[in-house]
């Protein structure tokens, strides 16, 4: 994939909409290309995050560990964005990203990623509409798990 085709796909990804198309051919200048295959993991839940990635191609099973045993909570495909959790809160990895075929990703440091938060406002709401929909989405989950524990 060419520069122009990567500026490409950061445009059509809601939290980088925004952003003018020179800032964007930086951001994907500056951030690490890596290639996943089946299996491989991105990141695991409890290490301590440095970066957060964007899927370019390729889906990425994510899952927690309980005391239950492993659970997958999502399946990421093309334009997501994972492990951002990790470095806006400074907290541990708070799930663990597998590749589920071929993955490849952007990985974008956690100082490049505080520069475009700070640079573009706008990337702040975004990330906040997306973790809040991702807590809907959690919350719907545990709502139908307590359900179907209850017996009704």
């Amino acid at each position: 994939m060419s520069l122009n085709e990567e500026v490409e796909l950061l445009r059509n990804i809601p939290l980088f909409a925004k952003i003018e198309p020179s800032k964007l051919k930086l951001l994907a200048f500056t951030s690490e290309r890596l290639i996943y295959q089946d299996d491989q993991v991105l990141v695991h839940q409890g290490d301590m995050g440095d970066a957060a990635f964007i899927i370019i191609d390729g889906t990425a099973s994510v899952t927690i560990d309980t005391d239950a045993g492993e659970i997958e909570v999502a399946i990421m495909g093309k334009g997501d964005v994972v492990g951002e959790i990790a470095i806006l809160c400074d907290v541990p990895r708070t799930a663990t990203v597998k590749a589920s075929s071929k993955l490849t990703v952007l990985k974008i440091t956690k100082e490049l990623f505080f520069r475009l938060v700070n640079e573009f406002p706008q990337i702040s709401i975004e990330i906040m509409r997306e973790l809040a929909a991702r807590l809907e989405r959690t919350n719907a989950q545990l709502r139908g798990a307590l359900s179907r524990g209850s017996g009704s």
